[in-house]
């Protein structure tokens, strides 16, 4: 059945209230483990059925913000979506105080039951207006970042599309492209900081009302983080700080003499190469084919995946107009199918996708017997590990893309892993000072962005970009509107992929059956209990990214790069 069949009913919501009010007094009345087993099923196939409708709206939305029936579709699933937060919650409140608990950990996983506990601790029906606000604001940004109209050399762009002309090896190019890029961010400055201030205060109320100083461990927990908190976060920030922040400069020295350039600015960036940074050798038809190919040899479970995604049409790739920016995998679990989205626009970063957001789909096609909506997907720092490791053990076929430009290719690509972490960490700082000062201005909040940016990025020079120089690099990065705190979670597993890069150089057998064992659990087990699985170094532990950096700084430091 293909994605366009996919059948869309706008959900009964209060029919679904009433249906669950009556499971959930049946589950209390429950005499045994076996019946509250079975009303557990009957729960699992409602939340199904509207997560699935939620994402069918999610999906079409984003392929067409324009789309006025989806467009009004997001709006109803934005203002529901706390109320069915709010029937799940009470299936906790019960699950949690089930005198059944011991017999019903042994058939869902202790797991299930500490997603349970943070998810109470997260939610109140005194907190549903701010939910809806909260969506709301988040939905405002994505049309925002999606209504960009870029007019450069003769056409109209949106951001997506302004990236090949960013990575130009004309300088005057790049530098006007991203000019006009930021352009649209200056002159929409204040409508960002608006969003965002509504936003902080929103969740810093949410706090205040469940009883939190402020946001951040109600971010932590929002998060189903149930095994680390901020402090172990700061000491992994620390970590990067000292062992890795030294290294990435280095690269950032090493990059500047390629480009032949006395000083390096913000728009040289994107820029690896004089010679032009790699790019696949086809069209968006030609990668695909040539992906489908790679995943057929990689291993029968992905020949297996990547077959039933091509067949049901899950993916859509190309940029176009009032498609959403960026790329995701999400699960729509009645049809127990992954799907990708996103903007394929001639770079690098077409092949990252097809690797990168179809680790994330491999992951929940290899648990999707998984019947709880909770282990379609783990935590997202775990998820991230799938993404990221997927893109290294993809390594051997990627001469298939970028034939002689292949060596280039898995310098930037390793070299950029390692020099994304610092960003990474930057993100996370700025937002742990935003929340625990909630009242800043925005101009004090820019003012923060940037003394942390230098901590973490010294060598960046913005030029003469005023919007930049005062700090609003941030407003690009959705995921500080939409998801606090998410950001941290790439480096986490970008740590964890290094980690998989390494194993497979070694034994890629050995990694693999590895990574597939990862895959196969989704999301039954926490992150640190993950990591133990695929028997890999904890990234909170003082001295693994020392260890981690090590094998890749040798191999990097063999590679002439002055010859690309």
């Amino acid at each position: 059945m293909k994605f366009k069949d996919y059948e869309y009913k706008r959900p009964d919501i209060e029919q679904m209230e009433k249906d669950f009010e009556v499971l959930l007094l049946q589950f209390k009345e429950a005499k045994s483990a076996h019946e509250q087993n079975d009303i557990i099923e009957k729960i699992t196939n409602l939340r199904n059925n509207l997560e699935t409708m939620h994402t069918l709206v999610s999906i079409r939305h984003s392929i067409n913000t324009l789309d006025e029936f989806y467009m009004e579709e997001q709006n109803f699933m934005d203002e529901n979506s706390p109320r069915y937060m709010n029937m799940v919650t009470k299936f906790y409140k019960e699950l949690i105080k089930t005198p059944f608990r011991k017999e019903l950990e042994n058939t869902w996983g202790e797991q299930l039951f500490n997603l349970a506990q943070v998810q109470i601790e997260t939610f109140s029906e005194e907190i549903m207006e701010e939910l809806v606000k909260e969506n709301k604001l988040s939905t405002e940004y994505d049309k925002l970042i999606a209504s960009a109209k870029i007019q450069f050399q003769g056409e109209e762009r949106n951001l997506s599309q302004m990236r090949p002309f960013m990575e130009s090896r004309d300088r005057d190019v790049r530098k006007a492209a991203t000019k006009a890029y930021m352009d649209f961010f200056t002159a929409n400055e204040k409508e960002f900081d608006r969003i965002y201030d509504q936003l902080v205060k929103t969740r810093h109320s949410m706090a205040k009302k469940l009883g939190y100083d402020n946001y951040i461990p109600m971010g932590y927990k929002r998060l189903s983080r149930t095994d680390y908190d901020a402090s172990m976060v700061k000491g992994y920030r620390d970590q990067v700080y000292r062992d890795l922040v030294p290294v990435v400069e280095e690269l950032k020295d090493r990059q500047r003499k390629r480009l032949g350039l006395s000083k390096m600015y913000y728009y040289d960036e994107p820029l690896e190469y004089l010679t032009g940074n790699a790019t696949p050798k086809g069209d968006s038809k030609w990668i695909m084919e040539n992906g489908k190919t790679m995943y057929e040899q990689l291993s029968h479970e992905t020949g297996k995946f990547i077959n039933f995604m091509i067949d049901n049409e899950l993916l859509d790739l190309e940029a176009k107009k009032g498609k959403r920016g960026g790329g995701y995998c999400t699960v729509i679990a009645d049809y127990k199918a992954p799907f990708i989205f996103s903007n394929f626009n001639g770079t690098s970063g077409d092949i990252d996708v097809l690797t990168h957001e179809a680790g994330h789909a491999f992951q929940t096609f290899m648990s999707m017997d998984f019947p709880l909506p909770e282990y379609k997907f783990p935590t997202l720092e775990a998820c991230e590990i799938h993404s990221m490791s997927m893109e290294f053990l993809t390594w051997p076929w990627m001469e298939t893309f970028f034939q002689d430009e292949v060596e280039k290719y898995r310098f930037s690509h390793l070299s950029g892993a390692i020099s994304f972490i610092p960003y990474g960490v930057t993100v996370d700082e700025f937002q742990h000072e935003i929340f625990q000062n909630p009242d800043m201005t925005p101009d004090e909040r820019k003012e923060t962005w940037r003394r942390i940016e230098r901590k973490y990025l010294p060598s960046k020079d913005y030029e003469d970009n005023d919007l930049l120089n005062r700090g609003g690099y941030w407003f690009r990065q959705g995921h500080i509107f939409s998801n606090p705190f998410y950001y941290i979670d790439y480096t986490l597993a970008q740590v964890c992929a290094f980690q998989f890069w390494i194993k497979n150089r070694e034994d890629s057998k050995e990694a693999w059956e590895a990574y597939l064992r990862l895959c196969k659990a989704g999301g039954s087990l926490p992150f640190t209990k993950l990591v133990q699985l695929a028997e890999l170094d904890n990234p909170f532990e003082d001295g693994t990214i020392k260890r981690v950096v090590g094998p890749i700084k040798e191999f990097l430091d063999k590679i002439d790069d002055s010859q690309y």
